[in-house]
Order: structure tokens, then sequence, then C-alpha cells
């Protein structure tokens, strides 16, 4: 049987080796002059890569395990990380508008088009704010969980 502190750095790992990608598909976007079908799917799999590393231990390990050591800390890594899925789920109601409406335009696969954004929609504003909001709160409130992770790994594995 795996010790506890082995599957501890397991998951630890796995949550550790989740931010480059979400640094890296970030990037993807933020470096394109234009965010063309290719660059979107590019930028998504690094994206959907983070988000299995650091879902799979959340839910396979530390979830099943919450109950077990409920309170201080324990309680503070879990209240920020359900915060920070919280924060992607309200950033994923902009995103699919956007797709939505980008998709529609045909600006994916003909991104040369002259069209403001914010004329696809009458409500395109709100949904880039909602994802601007979304994505920064999951960074912060990850960051945040992930800290507090670090913390919990050295006084209990350590």
């Amino acid at each position: 049987m795996v010790s506890e502190a082995t599957t501890a750095t397991l998951a630890g790992l796995s949550v550790t080796a989740s931010f480059p990608f979400y640094l890296y598909g970030a990037w993807i976007v933020i470096d394109a002059e234009t965010v063309t079908w290719s660059v979107l799917l590019r930028h998504l799999k690094f994206i959907v890569v983070g988000l299995v590393l650091t879902t799979v231990p959340v839910v396979g390990w530390m979830v099943p395990r919450l109950m077990d050591q409920f309170g201080g800390l324990a309680v503070l890594h879990a209240v920020l990380g359900l915060q920070a899925y919280a924060m992607l789920a309200f950033a994923l109601t902009g995103i699919v508008r956007i797709f939505q409406a980008k998709h529609a335009a045909n600006l994916y696969r003909d991104p040369d088009q002259d069209v403001d954004l914010n004329d696809l929609h009458e409500n395109m504003s709100a949904w880039r704010g909602r994802l601007r909001i979304g994505v920064f709160g999951y960074v912060l409130f990850w960051i945040g969980a992930y800290l507090i992770g670090v913390v919990r790994y050295v006084q209990l594995h350590l």
C-alpha cells in the first residue's frame, strides 16, 4: 500500500506541475495578435492539461479525505480551492458566450475581418468582463489554495 506521505507528494507534484501549463496557455493568447481557431485550440490544450493536473488530485485524493481533517488550514485550503473553481465557472459563463459570438461571426476561421469584438453582440463587454474577472479570480484563489497546501504538506509530512 502506498503511504499517505507518498500520495501527498504525488498530489502536490501534480498540482505544482499544472502551473506552468496555465502560464504558457495564458501566454499563447496574450502573445497572439489575433486569436484564430488554431491559437484557441493550442491555448486550450495547455489549459486543459493544467486543469487535469489540478483537478484529478483534488477529486481523487483531497476531497475524500477532507472530512477526516476538517479544521484550521484544511478548511482554509478547501474554501480557497472551492472559490477558485467557482471563479472558473464564472469565467466559463463569459467564455462560452464569447466563443458562440465569435464562431457565429466566423472570426476563428477568417480572423482578418475588420470587426470590433464589442460590435458582435450587445453583451460582449460584459462577457469579456466575466472572463477577465473569473480568470483573475481563479488564479488568485488557486495560488492561495496552493500556498496553504504547501504549508499543510510541510506540517503533516516533513
